[in-house]
């Protein structure tokens, strides 16, 4: 399977669902960015991780490195192999010796492990085709910004996005994506993929 790397764009909180934060994992090589929910200790780790601190006691995931580390194992990287059902999977890829190993993983806890080991993070093309979002770098204009905008706060009212034809959808998944805020695309993604 075809592989594309990632990195990490940002990491923000999400204003759609109380006490979560969102992952953006951006294509090195195109606008695609994979948003992924993922929770506030989890959030935590990576921010700590990306900060590598040396002070201190260590963390479950750098007990997890210095735990690999001690008995000569490497991670060699992170892949994001599967999304159904608006859930993201991920595996560690590890080597010992001759020996490679895939060990199922949350992707928030891979990639809190990736960035304090320094190993790639990528997914299968299949990932980034069914679950990514693409960002424009020039907005286009829309027929019918009150409709939008009408969607837009039914949205901010959790109204359910079934009630919405998929032309809105994907109308408001561009106000979404433009306004930054991907926890909010991520549902919106969600729904029209389930339509399809």
């Amino acid at each position: 399977m075809n592989k594309v790397s990632l990195e990490i764009i940002g990491l923000t909180y999400s204003e759609s669902s109380t006490g979560a934060y969102v992952l953006i994992l951006g294509d090195r090589n195109s606008r695609r960015r994979l948003p992924i929910v993922i929770g506030s200790a989890e959030a935590e780790s990576i921010a700590i991780g990306i900060e590598k601190p040396r002070k201190g006691r260590p963390h479950t995931h750098d007990l997890f490195i210095r735990f690999a580390k001690e008995f000569g194992i490497e991670i060699k990287e992170v892949v994001i192999n599967r999304f159904r059902d608006g859930v993201y999977y991920a595996m560690l890829v590890c080597q010992h010796g001759n020996d490679l190993t895939m060990v199922d993983a949350r992707p928030s806890d891979a990639i809190a492990i990736a960035v304090r080991c320094g190993c790639g993070i990528c997914a299968y093309e299949s990932v980034m085709e069914e679950a990514s979002i693409i960002m424009d770098d020039i907005e286009e204009p829309s027929t019918n910004q009150n409709a939008t905008d009408d969607n837009i706060n039914k949205v901010e009212e959790n109204e359910s996005l079934d009630m919405l034809t998929l032309h809105e959808l994907e109308d408001l998944l561009q106000v979404a994506i433009d306004n930054e805020d991907y926890a909010k695309a991520a549902l919106i993604r969600d729904e029209i993929n389930g339509r399809k």
